[in-house]
């Protein structure tokens, strides 16, 4: 009983920020690829706060779930957001901003899950812990989403990132790699490599945060 209850507790706490980080996070890139030329996502309504356009069953729900059902790092994704990177005016100047676009907005999130916390700190009343539990979610799970997103790794953003910075015939060659990105992430967590490669951008992060505060 005891850990079903604290498990409720736990899903009341992360519910809200997981929902906010996943959707902003889709929602940009959705933004950035219409403002820079191609309007797939926009035309298939992924441009927009609506939650349920951006979950995806498995990465969303399940994964986040189990994740904190074993006390583990909080780990998941949502739906990727379409974009024709061939649409876009400048390809390689508009992919560099689709990708960061994301987590650009996991970085905006975690300051007004910053500035949440300190008015929760000042607030002094009953609402002050659970407003400061979920600020504290909030700025954990944005962080993460952040830095893992920055990982160099085809397909994530940093992949994309790197991909619009290399000269043409290099991308091409880094953008053959795609097919293997994910298993190589994989292969980072069940060797517990990936934290130690996060944390010193996560601290560094971190850093920049609590200028904030």
């Amino acid at each position: 009983m005891g850990d079903t209850s604290q498990l409720i507790q736990q899903i009341s706490i992360y519910a809200l920020p997981v929902l906010l980080a996943i959707t902003l996070h889709e929602a940009a890139h959705a933004y950035a690829a219409k403002r820079f030329g191609d309007a797939t996502a926009y035309m298939l309504g992924r441009m927009t706060l609506n939650p349920l356009k951006h979950i995806d069953p498995v990465g969303t729900v399940l994964l986040p779930l189990l994740s904190l059902m074993m006390g583990g790092v909080l780990f998941g994704w949502a739906k990727p957001v379409p974009v024709n990177f061939g649409a876009l005016r400048n390809p390689r100047v508009g992919m560099r901003w689709v990708a960061a676009a994301g987590p650009l907005a996991n970085f905006v999130m975690a300051v007004m899950w910053v500035l949440l916390l300190k008015l929760a700190i000042m607030m002094n009343n009953s609402y002050s812990e659970p407003l400061a539990l979920m600020s504290k979610a909030g700025i954990n799970i944005n962080v993460m989403l952040m830095v893992l997103n920055l990982l160099p790794l085809l397909p994530l953003d940093g992949g994309r990132i790197v991909e619009s910075l290399l000269p043409p015939g290099l991308a091409y060659k880094y953008s053959r790699l795609e097919p293997y990105g994910m298993w190589i992430l994989i292969a980072l967590i069940f060797t517990g490599a990936l934290m130690p490669l996060l944390n010193p951008l996560r601290q560094l992060v971190y850093h920049l945060l609590s200028l904030f505060f």
